[in-house]
């Protein structure tokens, strides 16, 4: 398995950017757990997921940001960023009792200082272990995972209630997703939406949102980004080979408001397998069966001043089916984050519509930062 963490490189880099703060920046330790929410696939409900139950935990660590530096900090209203451990059950020796490292970002709803409710979001994204994979003939019923490790996406929202300076309860609503991007078959993924409920202690007192009148305009100018990914694919049950794929791509985009960038551009893709016979049959060795692309739009959401959640949506001028491009749009959502100045490092997930392509590691630039 080829993928690691990627969040948790980037939280683990917001923390050491702020180690000289840490008096400053309350540190908050977090026990959740959560409850039901199987979102099963049509069909699957008497095979892979018969008589499986879900229950979750997650213990997190997190610094809440108090960086003077970066606005986005402010315009967040402060947020936490943090590295969580995840452990679940399913009550079933089909699935396993997968677990997860992730790194998160939490971010406060309009907090108010004179009440004692207030209202996150949060964003995470990790590694994932201990599934139990299809397996022909140790384990056929599972047939919506094929490795027994795989990305980890975790989107939440609650309340919380603060019952003194240093205790909070709350409740609310997660979505997990777990998938290995067509590394290895079946890749259905696993869907989860359970109810959850929290406890969380902060260490050092909170301190007072100090907001400043006036923030630094957005950029206005036009950034122009060249990136460049790998990534492998299984494309046949069975046929046990990984193809390389490869992505050229090249975007302009403008922020339309402090947290959006909109734009365009295009994707140049390479796919290994339009060599082999096996998947082009007569095709094979073409360059019209290795090469495919098009135009697409591009929109990334800022986090801060390093941290990026992109997305995009394309359009296939050629494309082939046999190397798993089987729509002829395509989408992609990922994170970037700014190593060194104007040099970016990230993953993202390329899918056509509901299944994915492969993962795709990425690499990049961006002219006019």
């Amino acid at each position: 398995m080829i993928f690691s963490l990627i969040l948790p490189f980037f939280a683990s880099a917001q923390i050491d950017s702020i180690a000289k703060k840490i008096k400053r920046s309350p540190l908050v330790f977090e026990l959740e757990v959560e409850n039901g929410g199987i979102l099963q696939q049509s069909g699957l409900k008497e095979t892979t997921y018969e008589g499986a139950y879900y229950n979750g935990l997650n213990f997190k660590i997190g610094f809440k940001q108090r960086a003077k530096k970066d606005q986005y900090y402010q315009i967040y209203n402060y947020p936490i960023y943090g590295i969580g451990i995840y452990s679940s059950t399913f009550h079933s020796d089909i699935i396993g009792s997968p677990y997860a490292v992730y790194g998160f970002v939490q971010t406060p709803i309009s907090p108010k200082e004179d009440s004692k409710w207030s209202y996150d979001y949060r964003i995470g994204l990790g590694l994932s272990g201990n599934f139990k994979p299809y397996n022909e003939h140790e384990n056929p019923l599972n047939l919506v995972i094929g490795s027994k490790n795989n990305v980890f996406i975790d989107l939440g929202i609650r309340a919380q209630y603060q019952v003194d300076p240093h205790w909070k309860l709350g409740a609310g609503f997660a979505f997990h997703h777990f998938s290995n991007g067509a590394l290895a078959l079946p890749n259905k993924g696993v869907n989860l939406v359970p109810l959850t409920l929290s406890a969380a202690y902060q260490i050092n007192p909170d301190l007072k949102i100090k907001r400043d009148s006036i923030l630094e305009p957005y950029s206005k100018k036009i950034m122009y980004h060249v990136n460049y990914g790998v990534g492998l694919k299984q494309l046949r049950n069975d046929l046990d080979q990984r193809f390389l794929k490869s992505t050229f791509s090249v975007y302009a985009s403008r922020h339309v408001s402090y947290k959006w960038r909109l734009g365009g551009g295009f994707d140049l893709f390479y796919s290994s397998s339009g060599n082999d016979t096996e998947i082009a049959g007569d095709k094979s060795g073409e360059l019209s069966s290795k090469l495919s692309g098009g135009p697409s739009f591009y929109i990334a959401h800022i986090l801060n001043e390093r941290l990026v959640l992109n997305g995009n949506i394309g359009y296939y001028i050629h494309n082939q089916s046999f190397n798993g491009e089987i729509r002829k749009y395509f989408l992609r959502a990922g994170a970037r984050y700014y190593v060194y100045k104007n040099i970016n490092a990230g993953v993202s997930i390329k899918a056509h519509m509901g299944k994915a392509d492969f993962i795709e590691w990425t690499v990049g630039y961006t002219f006019n930062r």
